[in-house]
């Protein structure tokens, strides 16, 4: 599938010009040019690589730094074969092509055609995605960004409420939910909580469902003696309030909407993959698989879905660890030996990961064992939870029978996962207790890492860096 490869292409992609270089397999360079960002340019970029080649476009990879955007989903509709890299890879290609430091968009095309003719093995191939998945991330990565808007519209309230109307922040901590923005709607300042009804504040509790205060505790703190403030700040600050209080109810529809969407999606592509193209019923879904997790709910499970859906699709667990960033890192020369975090990676996949770790071991049994133990040993709590989302990963992959080959094949150690020695070998104690305990957090380090909960060697791979 990959010996009919005849041609390759780097382009070196920028905001309005596409820089691509052409190149045969024996590394001469055939075309170089520039393409314009545009419907023409992308067309006429596709169109320009088959009439130099005279090629079928089977026959021509195309290697970029980006895995995404209009540039790759131009080259796969035309049918080119498409390979993404590293951009830090790509810079240690460079310097096989000038030591001097020397960098130029034509070179970086250079760079990456002929990189990808001698060193296939370290470029990820990319495949057109499902137009579910696409519009899976599009929703997820909106989610996001209205939480963050709600976070940052309930800190301004805070601080407004915070001049004048201390009071009312003991009444709840989300300063951004709907009843809340009622309730100060209906006694904005001081003044008008004095003359609030008390079936007036039950009424806007009982239509949002809250029970965990009631209308005559509400009363009591919105009555408490008030702050001295200066003539007008307590209207300026109303005021305030009122234009983020539109705001904020107009984001917090928008998240119902997004959320209500995110379950239809996952839903949709469960529905998917249960139908196989024979016409059964499929054995193994991710999102099934998923949810049955503990820990992983909707957001969770919306962010593993989009941005990690060729991983999964390919069940490279390994791949997967890497890019969540719970894969350590060992350096290792001679006697010395550290294992540290992996910053490589996939900043939502890692907040995902990490979130539903911490769930995890509020309710699954194991996981909250798991985690006591580690921090029993001396890791940090972030460690702790990198370590427990690998088990979480290895529960994943024991779901299919190519993932439960995967582990078996590249443990390390043949031992059970409970039942395995300890490779932390009993210190004396004449030893220093701080200095026992130093020794025996990295011997456990090293043993996370050399163990199949998450070995650092295989982790970081070539096949498996690339995907950073």
């Amino acid at each position: 599938m990959t010996e009919d490869v005849e041609w390759f292409a780097g382009v070196d992609w920028a905001s309005q010009t596409h820089q691509v270089c052409l190149v045969d397999a024996g590394g001469k360079i055939v075309g170089e040019r520039g393409f314009a960002h545009s419907g023409a340019g992308l067309a006429e970029l596709c169109s320009w690589l088959l009439t130099m080649t005279r090629a079928a476009a089977t026959a021509i990879a195309v290697a970029i730094e980006v895995p995404h955007g209009p540039i790759v989903e131009a080259l796969l509709e035309r049918g080119f074969r498409v390979y993404a890299i590293n951009p830090k890879q790509l810079d240690r290609f460079r310097d096989r092509f000038t030591v001097a430091g020397a960098k130029d968009d034509r070179r970086d095309a250079h760079v990456l055609g002929d990189s990808l003719r001698t060193d296939r093995h370290c470029f990820r191939q990319l495949s057109a995605e499902d137009a579910t998945v696409i519009e899976l991330r599009e929703w997820s990565r909106m989610s996001e960004e209205l939480q963050q808007e709600r976070n940052r519209l309930a800190n301004r309230v805070r601080e407004q409420l915070w001049r004048y109307y201390p009071q009312a922040l003991a009444i709840s901590d989300d300063l951004a939910a709907d009843w809340f923005l009622q309730l100060w709607a209906a006694a904005p300042t001081p003044a008008t909580a004095r003359r609030l009804q008390e079936s007036t504040v039950e009424g806007i509790l009982k239509r949002h469902r809250i029970r965990r205060i009631t209308a005559a505790e509400v009363l009591v703190l919105l009555r408490q003696k008030p702050l001295t403030v200066a003539p007008g700040t307590a209207e300026a600050a109303s005021a305030h309030i009122s234009t983020v209080a539109q705001r904020l109810t107009l984001v917090n529809r928008q998240i119902k909407q997004a959320h209500q969407r995110l379950d239809a999606l996952c839903d949709r592509i469960a529905e998917n993959e249960g139908d196989s193209a024979t016409g059964q019923k499929s054995e193994q879904r991710d999102v099934t698989i998923l949810r049955s997790l503990p820990g992983v709910g909707r957001i969770v499970l919306a962010t593993l879905v989009a941005e990690a859906s060729e991983p999964l699709r390919r069940r490279d667990y390994h791949a997967l660890r890497t890019l969540s960033g719970v894969a350590p890192v060992t350096r290792r020369s001679g006697k010395y030996c550290i294992v540290v975090r992996r910053q490589a990676c996939h900043m939502r996949l890692r907040s995902a990961v990490y979130h539903w770790a911490r769930v995890a071991t509020q309710l699954d049994q194991r996981s909250r064992h798991r985690y006591a133990e580690l921090r029993k040993r001396g890791h940090s709590h972030g460690h702790a939870l990198r370590m427990s989302a690998i088990a979480c990963w290895q529960s994943r992959a024991r779901c299919s029978p190519a993932g439960r080959h995967s582990i078996l094949t590249t443990r390390s150690n043949r031992w059970p996962h409970d039942t395995r020695p300890s490779l932390v070998r009993p210190r004396r104690s004449s030893l220093r207790p701080d200095l026992a305990a130093t020794r025996a957090r990295r011997a456990g380090a090293v043993e996370d890492a050399a163990c199949g909960t998450g070995e650092a060697g295989v982790s970081s791979t070539a096949p498996s860096t690339a995907l950073c």
